[in-house]
């Protein structure tokens, strides 16, 4: 998958001798308008942006994401929500990479074939599964391939040295390494050195895969991590939406703000 937006967005990143930025937001959060708008404003900023499918068990999530995804789900987002937000954007960005990130029973429910489907059709550039794990997920990220999908495997730091092999193989254009043992938010207790030992680790089996690193990076942690193919924040910016909106603030102007000083501290 050579030619896709991912592919491309992480070859310009490493020409400009930075690390991709990935942004994460939760889809209705705060509602669909306002989801859209903090969509199309932090895409002037960063690299790749990952969406939340909101799910009322997002046992890998912390606080902020949860606060995100339960204003979400209060004021009724559904899938097709999602979609129509992804389609409406990539009208106008076609080529800013779009990735779904959600619980495997969302997919069961609408239908595995038609779910890949549907994210062809409105050009999904990628997926990430939380709750489908390597070798269950091979099937699916079959599909995903011949749809031009990237499936996006996930490693931690338990990860065994037999399926982290097993799981790079398998990847598509980007695989998400988890830097802790710890839900999302949680404070970066791990030093960044660690960190980059173990992702250097993934990335000795196949460097030409690209490897990001999520779960703690926050302004404050970012730089001491840019030797990555790719940053991913998401607690620290649903965590400003929730902070614009309890102090009556556009969190659209707000996000957009942390965005940039987050581009600039890796650029």
């Amino acid at each position: 998958m050579q030619n896709s937006n991912l592919a491309i967005t992480f070859k310009k990143c490493k020409e400009q001798n930075r690390p991709a930025l990935l942004s994460y937001i939760v889809s209705g959060d705060p509602n669909k308008k306002k989801t859209f708008e903090i969509l199309k404003s932090i895409s002037n900023h960063t690299d790749i942006c990952e969406i939340g499918i909101g799910h009322n068990c997002n046992t890998g999530d912390g606080k902020q994401i949860q606060d995100s995804t339960y204003r979400a789900i209060k004021n009724g987002i559904k899938l097709k929500d999602t979609f129509n937000i992804v389609k409406k954007f990539k009208k106008t960005k076609k080529s800013n990479p779009i990735i779904l990130m959600g619980y495997y029973n969302t997919i069961v429910q609408y239908g595995e074939n038609n779910f890949i489907k549907k994210c062809r059709k409105i050009k999904v550039d990628g997926l990430i599964v939380v709750d489908l794990p390597w070798p269950e997920n091979k099937n699916f990220s079959k599909k995903c391939k011949k749809n031009n999908i990237n499936f996006i495997q996930l490693l931690s730091p338990t990860t065994s040295k037999y399926r982290m092999k097993k799981i790079v193989k398998n990847s598509h254009d980007m695989i998400y390494y988890i830097s802790m043992l710890s839900t999302t938010g949680g404070k970066l207790k791990v030093a960044s050195k660690e960190i980059l030992k173990n992702y250097n680790k993934i990335k000795k089996i196949d460097k030409r895969k690209n490897v990001v690193i999520g779960f703690g990076i926050t302004s404050k942690t970012i730089a001491s991590l840019k030797k990555a193919d790719g940053l991913v924040v998401g607690s620290a910016i649903c965590g400003e939406i929730s902070k614009s909106l309890r102090n009556r603030q556009n969190p659209v102007t707000n996000v957009t703000r942390m965005v940039s000083l987050l581009k600039n501290k890796i650029s």
